[in-house]
């Protein structure tokens, strides 16, 4: 079966949080849905279910945590027993859950840094301290771990959990079996959780390999949590179901215990058909999705290299949220985010809301339509010319 990626679909007023929030005149390449319809064989599913009528209480069946567990052994290689699969109702919940089930308030969770902006949130709004462990920024704009710190955070006795982003968002990196090894030596050598947050897994481009944090030792399996959603590869993150593995089957009474303390077992129907027709029957759209992401990866650096010398982009191994670093425009993250949004008319995230490592830096979602892509960045080049002209 072939999806046509470069198809249009209007998603103005369909309370649309992308397309919604900003004016008509504005292009919105920032949060992490797609703008791609979703694959045929979850929409027939869908139609299907929602033509029955009635839509009570579901039981719960073995088969969506087969679909997750047939997902990762086809596209990972990691072997992963049905019955480690928990649904949740999307990721960062799992990750609240996972919090107080592994650690206690004024513990501290080190995250790599800049780090998903809800990360930020949760944390302290669970009563923990994020214990920042910034990333190195190298030469040629790849991102590289500072050991040192990170070893420095865990062995301090507050500190009890690593809240892993692979691939990383926003720097687009993916962590390679060394540096997965190295995290779960370290973790292991100072009594710390890891909770791996995967939801970009699916979107790794040629040269690089997704690697699940559970699979690189007994060790890691024993003491991880690893987060999974289908959303962002198959543009179904409305549906708000997601699901966590974790191979320890007493993390796992632990890690449930924290669902059913706010009754939040409750499974979506739609959601859990959405997710499971996804990882069983639409393979063929994964695949040629980072196709069509590869190409307009190449396209956008091209044309940034040629169009806007002022924003660079570094090597891009996973995730279609490309990291671009704007710092010659010599801005503060305001007056960046009033450039792209007034005078560009394009919405971009704030670098800056990733933490203060961001600040220069804007995050673009390439995953759109060819065209849609084309026309932002050409409205990002007439705003930088005019940017020139006042200098």
């Amino acid at each position: 079966m072939k999806h046509d990626f470069d198809l249009v679909v209007d998603r103005r007023h369909t309370q649309c949080k992308k397309w919604d929030t900003y004016g008509e005149d504005v292009i919105p390449m920032w949060i992490a849905d797609t703008d791609f319809q979703c694959p045929e064989p979850v929409l027939d599913a869908i139609r299907k279910r929602a033509g029955h009528g009635i839509y009570g209480y579901p039981v719960i069946s073995k088969d969506y945590e087969e679909a997750v567990s047939g997902w990762q052994q086809r596209r990972f290689g990691w072997h992963v027993d049905p019955a480690w699969v928990e649904y949740t109702p999307a990721v960062v919940p799992a990750i609240v859950y996972a919090m107080r089930a592994f650690t206690h308030p004024g513990d501290r969770i080190i995250v790599q840094m800049p780090a998903y902006h809800p990360f930020h949130q949760v944390i302290p709004h669970n009563g923990r301290l994020i214990a920042p462990n910034p990333l190195i920024e190298n030469p040629d704009g790849s991102w590289s771990v500072d050991w040192k710190n990170f070893e420095e955070l865990a062995a301090d006795p507050r500190t009890t959990m690593f809240l892993l982003c692979n691939p990383q968002n926003p720097t687009g990196k993916c962590f390679t079996k060394e540096e997965l090894l190295h995290f779960a030596a370290l973790c292991e050598k100072h009594h710390l959780f890891v909770v791996s947050d995967e939801i970009h897994s699916d979107i790794v481009y040629k040269g690089t390999r997704h690697i699940p944090f559970g699979s690189v030792s007994d060790w890691a399996a024993g003491h991880c949590i690893v987060c999974v959603n289908p959303s962002k590869t198959f543009n179904i993150a409305g549906f708000r179901t997601g699901a966590a593995i974790i191979p320890d089957a007493d993390n796992h009474g632990l890690f449930y215990n924290e669902l059913e303390n706010v009754k939040a077992f409750g499974r979506n129907i739609f959601g859990t058909l959405a997710v499971r027709t996804a990882y069983n029957e639409c393979g063929y759209y994964a695949d040629q999705l980072v196709e069509y992401l590869e190409k307009n990866l190449s396209f956008t650096r091209r044309f940034l290299e040629q169009e806007i010398p002022e924003i660079k982009l570094g090597p891009v191994q996973g995730t279609y949220l490309l990291w671009l670093d704007c710092r010659a425009f010599r801005m503060d993250h305001l007056a960046l985010m009033d450039f792209f949004l007034n005078e560009a008319k394009v919405a971009l995230n704030d670098g800056y809301t990733f933490g203060a490592e961001g600040d220069g830096f804007m995050r673009l979602n390439i995953a759109c339509p060819r065209s849609q892509l084309e026309e932002a960045l050409k409205r990002m080049a007439q705003a930088a010319a005019k940017w020139r002209e006042r200098q």
